[in-house]
């Protein structure tokens, strides 16, 4: 069966488009589609660049001859997006000699897409960055929108910017070479989708669950289209994240208080940590009397139903998971705040949250 190719289209005042589909990173004439000059870095790490970066190169120098092109390859995982890794990108770009209208192409998962679309931000005040994101993850989440950063040691994405990318193409192709383990947490921001305004989504998920954790290319494109497309709506009306777009933090309050406390790259990868913190969002909703204990169980037994943990690994302590989200770029001056639901589908922002009841979820959720 032929794979089809889809699109989404993101407004606002920095519009660009989605391509989802196959053999997206050999299609030299869309790659340079929204390319302005003639300097442009490749940025990778030592997993994805030899699959992929060689392709992509090729594939720009064949559509653009004339194109200055470099490429700079990053060490894998969460633990090397720091400020130092991205002086090594800014020193990259500095030796190509990448004017105003350069392009970063940042080819990889999260990681990769949130350091190399900041250095883009930053690069003579902004320059262009095509997100080619490898993992779902990535597909689903970190390439569309915008959000760039790196981590330091007080905590996840403190320092970073928001730089919309020109384009995103999302080559389904490299979901083939992703591990199981990816995959699932992947699959766990598209769970989210469903969780914070799309509770048909979650009975779609249901039943393809054995098609998605399968790699069937023509489910997983459905899914990466419909959470691209939930994404982009609230995006293009909140790009800064002032309102709305908070919701798509569902459970990542939690999520991020787990990655810093165990150490970036150490325990839980991004998407299993939010499986987590949605069960524990879901279930705060519920100690509140916001939603029913029955819509947490159900959500628990679909991310279970996806091979994705449930709960809270062991050798945290509340204590320190509550100091870390002290410091969460979602606290606020009266207190913490979550993304908190009132059933599936209808998540909201709640501020204020007493610490005496954030203590007794994570207290039960070992």
């Amino acid at each position: 069966m032929t794979e089809t190719n889809r699109h989404v289209d993101v407004g606002g005042a920095a519009p660009y488009r989605i391509h989802i589909g196959p053999g997206l990173l050999d299609d030299g004439t869309l790659l340079a589609e929204t390319l302005r000059g003639r300097h442009a870095l490749i940025v990778s790490d030592s997993h994805v660049a030899p699959l992929y970066a060689g392709r992509v190169q090729s594939a720009l120098q064949t559509a653009r001859p004339d194109l200055c092109l470099a490429c700079h390859v990053l060490p894998v995982g969460e633990a090397e997006k720091t400020l130092t890794r991205f002086a090594e990108v800014i020193d990259a770009l500095a030796s190509l000699g990448a004017t105003r209208d350069a392009c970063v192409y940042a080819l990889g998962g999260g990681v990769v897409g949130d350091l190399a679309g900041f250095a883009a931000a930053c690069w003579m005040r902004g320059i262009d960055c095509v997100q080619l994101p490898t993992t779902l993850l990535a597909m689903v989440d970190s390439s569309v929108g915008g959000k760039t950063a790196v981590d330091i040691p007080h905590g996840k994405n403190l320092v970073g910017a928001f730089h919309p990318p020109r384009a995103v193409l999302a080559d389904t192709t490299t979901l083939r070479t992703l591990p199981a383990r990816e995959l699932r947490a992947g699959l766990a921001e598209v769970i989210k989708y469903g969780a914070i305004r799309d509770a048909a989504f979650l009975d779609w998920l249901t039943d393809h669950a054995d098609a998605l954790l399968a790699g069937e290319s023509d489910a997983l494109a459905e899914a990466i289209a419909r959470s691209c497309a939930h994404k982009a709506e609230i995006t293009e009306r909140d790009p800064l994240e002032r309102g709305e777009r908070a919701l798509l933090n569902f459970g990542h309050t939690f999520a991020h208080a787990i990655e810093a406390e165990q150490g970036y790259g150490q325990g839980l990868n991004h998407g299993e940590a939010v499986a987590v913190g949605m069960v524990l969002a879901a279930r705060l909703s519920a100690r509140l009397g916001l939603a029913a204990w029955a819509d947490a169980e159900a959500l628990r037994t679909l991310l279970l139903r996806f091979g994705l943990p449930v709960a809270l690994p062991a050798g945290l302590t509340p204590d320190a998971l509550l100091a870390r989200m002290r410091l969460d770029k979602k606290a606020q001056a009266d207190g913490l705040r979550f993304i908190l639901w009132d059933g599936p589908g209808l998540a909201h922002v709640v501020t204020g949250v007493e610490e005496a009841a954030v203590l007794a979820v994570l207290g039960d959720a070992g």
